[in-house]
C-alpha cells in the first residue's frame, strides 16, 4: 500500500501534464505519481511517462469513469487528486495530506472559489454555475461546503474504498461532495490559488451540457440522500395543484348547489392521492436510508481494520 498517491485523470493535457508531475514531484518526493489517459490523442501519456509518472489507461470516455478505475486500482493511505491541466498550484498538496494522514480527514477540499477562481476563470458561466451549484447543495443538505466542484482534493483509504461511483462525466465531484456530506465523513477545507489554463490549453467542461448534468446529479442525489425531504416537497407541491383544481369547483358548488365539473374534480382526486403516496413513499425511503447508513457504517468499519493490519 502506497503512503500518498497522486491521481491525475488525463485526457488531451500534453501542453501541461509534464509541468504538473514534476511539480507533484517536488511537493511530494515520497509520492506515487498516477496519470490515467483517457484516451488522448496528443501524447499526453508517453509525456507524462517521460516525466516520471506511473501511465495506466482508461477506455471509457468520461472523468467519472477514470475515477473509478482509479480508486478500484490503487490502494494508499491518502490520494491527492488534482486535474493535469495545472490550473491547481502543487504547493498546497502537503498541507492537505497532512489532514488526511495526521487528522483522519476523510475528504480534503482544495477550495478556489475562496481565493483566486472568480479573477483567474474567464469564463463567467462556469463561475455562475460553480456558485449555482454550491447555494443549492448547502441549502438541500444543511451544509457548508465551500467549493462543490473543485478538482483539487485529498480522500482517506475509507473514503475511497466506500465510494460507489455513478457518475460517467464531470458530475463526479457533486457526487464525491453530497456522498461525505450525507454520510457525516470528516471534511476539511484548504484555501488554494487558482490560475486559469496556460494559451492553447482548452477545458473539456461543456457548459450548458455538463452544467445541465450536474444540476440532474444534485436532484438525483437529494432524492436518493434524502427521500423523506424530497418526496415531502414533492407532495406538497402535488396537494397545491389539487387546491388549485378544487377552487373553481367549490366555487361554483357554493354558487349553484351543483358539481357542473366533473372532470375537474375527477382530476383533482387523483392528484391529491398522488401526493398522500408521495409522502408515504418518502416515508418508507426514508427508513430504507437508515438501514443503508447503518450497513455504510459496517463496512467503514471493516475497511478500517484491514487498514489498521496493513498500518
Amino acid at each position: 500500500m502506497d503512503k500518498i498517491a497522486v491521481l491525475i485523470p488525463c485526457y488531451n493535457e500534453a501542453k501541461t501534464i509534464e509541468k504538473v508531475v514534476k511539480d507533484a514531484r517536488a511537493a511530494l518526493p515520497e509520492a506515487i505519481i498516477y496519470v490515467y489517459d483517457n484516451n488522448s490523442t496528443d501524447g499526453t501519456a508517453q509525456i507524462a511517462a517521460d516525466a516520471g509518472a506511473v501511465v495506466r489507461h482508461e477506455y471509457q470516455q468520461g472523468k467519472g469513469n477514470v475515477i473509478r478505475t482509479m480508486f478500484r486500482e490503487i490502494d494508499a493511505r491518502c490520494y491527492i487528486m488534482i486535474d493535469g491541466d495545472d490550473t491547481y498550484p502543487l504547493e498546497f498538496a502537503r498541507e492537505m495530506a497532512d489532514a488526511v494522514l495526521e487528522r483522519n480527514a476523510d475528504m480534503v477540499i482544495g477550495d478556489r472559489l475562496s481565493s483566486t477562481y472568480f479573477q483567474e476563470n474567464k469564463r463567467p458561466f462556469h463561475n455562475f454555475g460553480n456558485s449555482l451549484v454550491r447555494a443549492g447543495i448547502n441549502n438541500l443538505f444543511g451544509c457548508k461546503i465551500k467549493d462543490i466542484m473543485t478538482g483539487y482534493r485529498a480522500f482517506g483509504y475509507g473514503f475511497v474504498k466506500t465510494f460507489p461511483v455513478l457518475s460517467k462525466g464531470f458530475e463526479i465531484e457533486t457526487e464525491m461532495t453530497i456522498h461525505a456530506v450525507s454520510n457525516n465523513m470528516a471534511i476539511e477545507n484548504v484555501v488554494v490559488e487558482y490560475r486559469d489554463r496556460p494559451e492553447g490549453s482548452e477545458s473539456k467542461l461543456n457548459t450548458y451540457s455538463d452544467g445541465f448534468k450536474v444540476i440532474m446529479t444534485m436532484i438525483k442525489l437529494y432524492k436518493n440522500y434524502k427521500p423523506f425531504g424530497f418526496f415531502t416537497l414533492l407532495a406538497v407541491c402535488l396537494a397545491a395543484l389539487a387546491t388549485g383544481f378544487m377552487v373553481p369547483v367549490l366555487i361554483d358548488y357554493v354558487q349553484t348547489g351543483l358539481v357542473e365539473r366533473f372532470p375537474t374534480l375527477i382530476v383533482c382526486g387523483f392528484v391529491l392521492m398522488a401526493a398522500i403516496q408521495s409522502f408515504f413513499a418518502g416515508m418508507i425511503l426514508s427508513d430504507m436510508t437508515i438501514k443503508n447508513r447503518r450497513d455504510f457504517e459496517f463496512r467503514r468499519n471493516l475497511i478500517q481494520k484491514d487498514l489498521n493490519k496493513e498500518g
